[in-house]
């Protein structure tokens, strides 16, 4: 048996991925990619979208860290990541979707348009994983890659602050759920959590996650008096993350 997940490093959907296969104990070897310079490699195998993270099991090819999670709990059904009650079910799978939808893309777009303003903090963050001549590249290009992202997604202060609201509102409810019970479906660990821990890692930096964390003092100021702020909020996530990552 073979199992290959494309990814970039720092991707948070990646980490969701990530996580559910060593919950699972399922070995895998990744295959770290640029960002950019992904997209052929990723079109060769799905002929169609260009996102990561691709899980290749033995030419099974699955595109996306939920339709990856349904197709592992099909295909390895120990330690499933679902509960079995249909009604604690649709509650993970509905936090999921949630979060997917909500939380990825704003994490995404806040801690993006100030770190992008860190070349020297983010670069080594996008290439992690890579051959070290990718972040020379990526250095010299750097202001280019940034028009890049900014256009793609769409990062501007104006959609950073929007983002900001959204992680403010969404983190202030996930607090408040677990601080009542272990996790979002009741009293077993599910793909919820994985999805809330993954997507919000970049809150609170784990060690478990396979990008250079940049020291304390060289975050972008905006973010350290944010995430000082707001750090009794975030760490309900970030215990749930520790406990069980």
């Amino acid at each position: 048996m073979s199992i290959k997940l494309y990814q970039f490093c720092i991707s948070h959907y990646s980490e969701k991925v990530r996580w559910a296969l060593d919950y699972k104990g399922i070995n895998y070897q990744p295959v770290n990619l640029l960002p950019g310079q992904h997209r052929k490699t990723i079109l060769s195998l799905t002929r169609d979208e260009s996102s990561v993270p691709v899980l290749d099991h033995d030419g099974e090819i699955v595109q996306g860290s939920s339709r990856i999670l349904d197709y592992l709990d099909e295909t390895f059904p120990d330690n499933p990541l679902a509960p079995a009650d249909s009604q604690q079910k649709a509650q993970a799978l509905a936090w999921e979707k949630r979060l997917d939808e909500e939380a990825g893309p704003a994490i995404r777009t806040w801690i993006y348009h100030y770190f992008l303003q860190r070349p020297k903090v983010v670069v080594p963050m996008l290439t992690a994983g890579t051959p070290f001549y990718n972040r020379i590249l990526l250095s010299l290009a750097f202001s280019r890659v940034d028009e890049i992202m900014r256009e793609a997604m769409k990062i501007n202060q104006k959609t950073a602050d929007q983002a900001q609201e959204t992680l403010e509102s969404l983190l202030t409810e996930l607090a408040e759920v677990y601080r009542k019970q272990p996790f979002l479906a009741g009293e077993h660990f599910t793909r919820a959590d994985i999805t809330a821990g993954a997507l919000l890692a970049p809150l609170f930096m784990p060690p478990q996650y396979p990008v250079p964390w940049p020291k304390p003092h060289k975050v972008p100021r905006p973010v350290q008096a944010w995430l000082k702020d707001w750090q009794a909020t975030v760490e309900p996530v970030a215990r749930m993350y520790r406990e069980n990552r």
